[in-house]
């Protein structure tokens, strides 16, 4: 098999070690060896580039494309977004980004589609919807009694909204028996729907037990969208593996998540993607626009909170919420709202990544045996402003892609 050679840059191996000058050798779809003086077969140039694990986006929706008009969204047709997936999914690659956590809306056919390369796009783990008490987060009930339907049910993508122990187990099945990587459920309300609160807990613990308990039987883990104090604290005693967003953390939630190992993924880009589209003058609904004022300050002292008591933190963006390509921005804003070195960032994007989604033994990090998913990266490593047009060069399973 022929050994293909990075060689004559830095390699920022993705473990909190400092980039160091190595060669790495890839052969077929696997890391082989690194080190100096490396030999191979075909090489690739790294002399002023860093070598990188490729990258893990730990919350994204990628047939969300950043559509924050209710109206426009409410009149696009259905079918449009898997359209829009494909090159949601070729953005989100070409930024070497390698690996992703879909928090919703991409059923078992998106992923089909990247795994048997019938379009280019990272390694996907896939939730396929939100699981939402009635009137919260998943829940798109207007007033006038009509629905925005950010989540639907049709075959393959059971319906979000739950109620009561028993319909909670059996939709987790369902979500399960239909592709379900990872399970996803909203233990709060959220900025973008219409009729809840950020600050408003959501489900009974009997509810989440039973969730946590039908997705630990059939080994997965769960993820939170978990903005609200309590819904913070319910979904921690739970068991539940991951908070996202976590916006409303305090000195004894922080302590919880500590204890019991918990991870959060922050998604600081979120809300700044919110407000960016206001600014370019898109109609964002009046009650998205109001809680992300409501709650970008306080998001970002809880993440400041969180790492500064030593939480465990993997990157997720929420793209989709924003336009997908952007993603590594969310390194740039965790160092800026925190403690966090760049260094850091960068763990938090591979090997902390991998861990959390539970693929360390295969990715993560530039080892031997590892997946041969890397990004080149021109520029200094502690600089991480406009990363994405400094990603010269991606491969995915050892094949070039960038």
């Amino acid at each position: 098999m022929a050994r293909l050679l990075f060689h004559g840059g830095l390699v920022l191996d993705g473990t909190g070690a400092a980039p160091a000058e190595a060669d790495v050798v890839v052969e077929g779809d696997r890391i082989v060896d690194v080190g100096v003086g490396l030999d191979g077969d075909e090489v690739v140039d790294t002399t002023g580039l860093t070598v990188l694990p490729g990258l893990f986006d730990c919350h994204t929706h990628v047939t969300m494309s950043g559509e924050l008009d209710p109206m426009r969204r409410s009149l696009k047709p259905f079918s449009t977004k898997y359209f829009e997936a494909v090159d949601n999914l070729r953005r989100t690659l070409d930024i070497g980004v390698t690996t992703v956590r879909e928090a919703g809306g991409a059923d078992l056919g998106v992923k089909t589609a990247v795994e048997t390369g019938m379009v280019a796009g990272p390694h996907m783990q896939i939730s396929i919807t939100m699981l939402s008490q009635t009137g919260g987060h998943a829940d798109s009930h207007l007033p006038s009694g009509a629905c925005l339907r950010s989540y639907i049910a049709y075959p393959g993508n059971p319906s979000p909204i739950v109620d009561g122990p028993d319909e909670m187990r059996l939709r987790v099945r369902e979500l399960i028996r239909e592709g379900a990587d990872v399970i996803k459920v909203a233990t709060s309300g959220g900025v973008l729907s219409p009729r809840d609160d950020p600050k408003h807990g959501h489900f009974r613990s009997d509810e989440l037990d039973v969730l946590v308990a039908e997705a630990s039987a059939a080994g997965l883990f769960v993820m939170a969208h978990a903005q609200a104090t309590d819904g913070i604290a319910n979904a921690v005693r739970a068991g539940i593996r991951s908070i996202e967003h976590g916006i409303y953390l305090d000195d004894p939630t922080v302590e919880m998540m500590l204890g019991r190992g918990t991870w959060l993924v922050p998604t600081l880009l979120a809300p700044a993607s919110v407000l960016a589209a206001a600014d370019r003058g898109v109609n964002v609904s009046e009650w998205a626009l109001r809680k992300t004022h409501e709650v970008i300050a306080v998001h970002k002292e809880s993440f400041r909170q969180a790492v500064a008591a030593g939480v465990k933190v993997a990157m997720g963006t929420d793209s989709g919420v924003g336009p997908h390509g952007h993603n590594l921005e969310e390194l740039e804003l965790m160092v800026d709202n925190s403690d966090m070195k760049p260094i850091d960032a960068w763990v938090a994007t591979t090997s902390s990544a991998a861990a959390l989604l539970g693929v360390a033994d295969d990715r993560g990090s530039i080892e031997p045996g590892k997946r041969a998913d890397l990004a080149l990266l021109s520029g200094d490593p502690e600089n991480l402003h406009d990363l994405a047009s400094r990603i010269t060069g991606v491969w995915k399973d050892g094949v070039r892609h960038k």
